[in-house]
């Protein structure tokens, strides 16, 4: 993984087709599940992956200059909660979680060019420059509203402090910013019923005035609305963006307030005020985190390289790609481009929107703030290597509906695809070559490969190369995947249709040489189109042929390794999973983790309390109703279920070390 370290920084280049990619920022206060990695950064990185010894991206391996940056958003309510909660400052909650989310990047082996942070001068500099320019602009009005006010804590409480029943949908546990359940943000916090304190549950807040900064959205909507309509058609968003889109702006737009009662986060710059009284309204006030959060992009990449105006004032020469899940939408297609459109300077601004559907797990929902799932931090945990996660995990991007993680199917794709597909094909070639017959030395396929049924196979391996590229241009990474599975499976059905074995070699060796030459170029090919979605295997595969990763190609020729080079050992690349360990997993990881908790603690205490009365009863017939100092069976049992106690409580702890840690 990148930081903003290193000397060489890639730029874009005139005349090129230059690509920003960025993945919504993951917020820092938890760790990330599968439902997030897949949701935004996983998908980011198969299309951007930076080209070096250590990752390959589809647009680098396509000569592109390309910059993919992501990093953790730090500032607002979450944090401010996540450390109340933990004991610590929002500084030192961040570091502590930041430094959890690179471990976990970094184990899934995503290719960041720059992963940063968001609570940093350049991102209040940055910030407080566009809240600038949008209030000279008459962007910006100021309204008082009645905000919540939580007596007992004598402050304002954020939108995140607040919880109750949704007023769209009746959710029980919505948050004053958000309903998880059906994804409304369109609400203020005082519209929950039954609004607590999030932080003392028992305090039912207050409503109290507050003065605020609102952004006028309803004065750049047609300017907003004329760039969705250009941007969406030009740069082929997704149907679920553009769906989400054109209904926040089919409702209307309206003012919304950008700062907050709050002491973490990009305070609000006071020279924009001449009135002294103005200025002490807002000297304790930063802005909203939903403002100042997709402008990390920027600052980020201002950390990354002092030129970073060349990748964010450049419309002309940079496109930008933006990752996300769908409930990031509206910050990315309306609020942010809207914030770029009014400060009247040039910017680079969306071009091409790839945004996800949600991600269950099995029967449920993962969820960051309530445990549900598998968590980045544990899926290392069974001993897989990260490239059949992340196969698994692409192989069912939610690209167009809801998809399921399911232990079966995961267990399926290794056994059935990964491995009998794609590890079937190479190493069969491979060891081939290793053989005695050819002592790892690539035969002279020549003579034959230009014939009608060899010119067949790489016509079809052609065809099928066409569609890979369409399907990634369109960042259609589901298909993308699949067409190069079907590669591969192409390539093991050339094998059988020439009965590729000891004997081929001996009775028709011209023939066998052909089959041999072009199976191990297109395992080289493979090594290329698999590379942005199971790097790890691709360096593999690089490494078995003893060769140069392939740019890939327009047209594939089928004689990249040339008749004479030397392959290195073949080697496995995946190993079978015991379809028993299913059940294994699913009880590890299933349900929410407090549930699992109370669950294993329940179950303890049965067995703990069953020992009990079966010892009880067996000092009742040993005793004869009293025990050897004369006291009773019974108060023997108490002391007996006092010893079963003891034995739940080691239980329940030893059941805790093992449990996912709820954040």
């Amino acid at each position: 993984m990148a930081t903003a370290g290193g000397t060489e920084k890639i730029l874009p280049e005139k005349g090129q087709k230059n690509v920003l990619i960025t993945s919504a920022l993951p917020y820092v206060n938890n760790v990330p599940h599968l439902g997030n990695i897949i949701g935004s950064v996983l998908g980011a990185d198969v299309f951007s992956r930076h080209a070096s010894p250590r990752t390959t991206t589809y647009n680098k391996a396509r000569g592109r200059p390309t910059l993919y940056v992501c990093g953790t958003d730090e500032f607002g309510t979450a944090t401010e909660t996540k450390a109340l909660e933990e004991g610590v400052s929002p500084r030192e909650l961040c570091d502590k979680y930041a430094e959890i989310h690179r471990s976990i990047y970094d184990w899934f082996d995503i290719g960041f060019d720059i992963f940063g942070r968001t609570s940093t001068e350049k991102q209040t500099i940055i910030v407080q420059s566009i809240f600038r320019r949008l209030h000279e602009n008459g962007f910006t009005i100021e309204r008082t509203s009645r905000q919540p006010y939580c007596e007992k804590h004598k402050a304002f409480l954020a939108d995140r402090y607040i919880e109750g029943t949704c007023p769209k949908c009746g959710y029980e546990d919505a948050r004053g910013d958000q309903c998880d359940k059906c994804g409304s943000v369109d609400y203020e916090p005082l519209d929950l019923k039954n609004a607590r304190c999030k932080v003392d549950p028992d305090t039912t807040p207050i409503a109290r005035d507050t003065k605020h900064i609102h952004l006028c959205l309803d004065k750049l909507q047609p300017e907003i609305a004329s760039f969705v309509e250009k941007s969406s058609l030009e740069g082929g968003w997704s149907r679920n963006s553009k769906s989400i889109t054109d209904n926040w702006l089919n409702i209307g737009l309206r003012d919304r307030g950008i700062t907050r009662d709050l002491k973490w986060g990009v305070p609000v710059p006071l020279d924009v005020f001449s009135d002294e009284k103005d200025k002490e309204v807002y000297k304790d006030k930063v802005f909203y985190v939903w403002f100042d959060a997709c402008i990390g992009y920027v600052s980020i990449t201002a950390n990354y390289t002092v030129e970073w105006e060349q990748w964010w004032r450049n419309p002309e020469d940079v496109q930008l790609y933006q990752f996300m899940g769908k409930d990031n939408v509206p910050f990315h297609s309306v609020i942010f481009p809207g914030c770029q459109i009014g400060t009247r300077d040039k910017w680079t601004k969306l071009n091409t929107l790839s945004t996800t559907e949600y991600l269950n797990y099995e029967s449920g929902k993962f969820s960051k703030s309530r445990g549900i799932g598998v968590f980045g931090n544990s899926a290392k945990d069974i001993g897989l290597p990260s490239d059949v996660w992340r196969y698994y995990l692409l192989k069912n991007r939610p690209e167009t509906s809801d998809s399921q993680f399911e232990w079966r199917y995961f267990i399926e794709a290794n056994n059935a695809e990964l491995l009998a597909k794609l590890g079937n094909f190479i190493n069969r070639v491979l060891k081939f070559v290793n053989s005695k017959i050819y002592n790892s030395t690539i035969p002279d396929y020549t003579a034959l490969v230009s014939t009608p049924p060899f010119q067949s196979f790489k016509d079809d391996i052609n065809a099928l190369l066409k569609q890979y590229l369409a399907d990634m241009e369109s960042v259609s990474l589901r298909a993308g995947l699949s067409t190069a599975m079907a590669m591969a499976q192409a390539g093991n059905l050339f094998l059988q249709s020439h009965t590729f074995d000891n004997k081929l070699a001996s009775s028709e060796p011209e023939k066998a040489a052909a089959v041999t030459g072009l199976a191990t170029n297109l395992i080289l090919l493979l090594a290329s189109v698999f590379a942005p979605y199971l790097p790890s295997t691709s360096r593999s595969i690089l490494e078995q042929l003893q060769a140069p990763f392939l740019v890939i190609p327009d047209d594939w020729t089928g004689d990249d390794i040339k008749p004479g080079h030397v392959i290195g050992k073949a080697k496995y690349l995946f190993s079978i999973i015991d379809p028993k360990k299913e059940e294994e997993w699913r009880e590890m990881f299933g349900g929410t983790q407090a549930e699992r908790k109370k669950k294993e603690e329940e179950e303890a205490k049965k067995k703990a309390a069953k020992a009990a009365a079966k010892a009880k009863k067996k000092a009742r017939k040993e005793g004869g109703g009293k025990g050897e100092e004369g006291k009773s069976v019974e108060t023997q049992g108490e002391r007996l279920g006092e010893g079963g106690d003891e034995a739940v409580d080691k239980i329940t702890s030893g059941v805790a070390q093992v449990t996912l840690p709820s954040s």
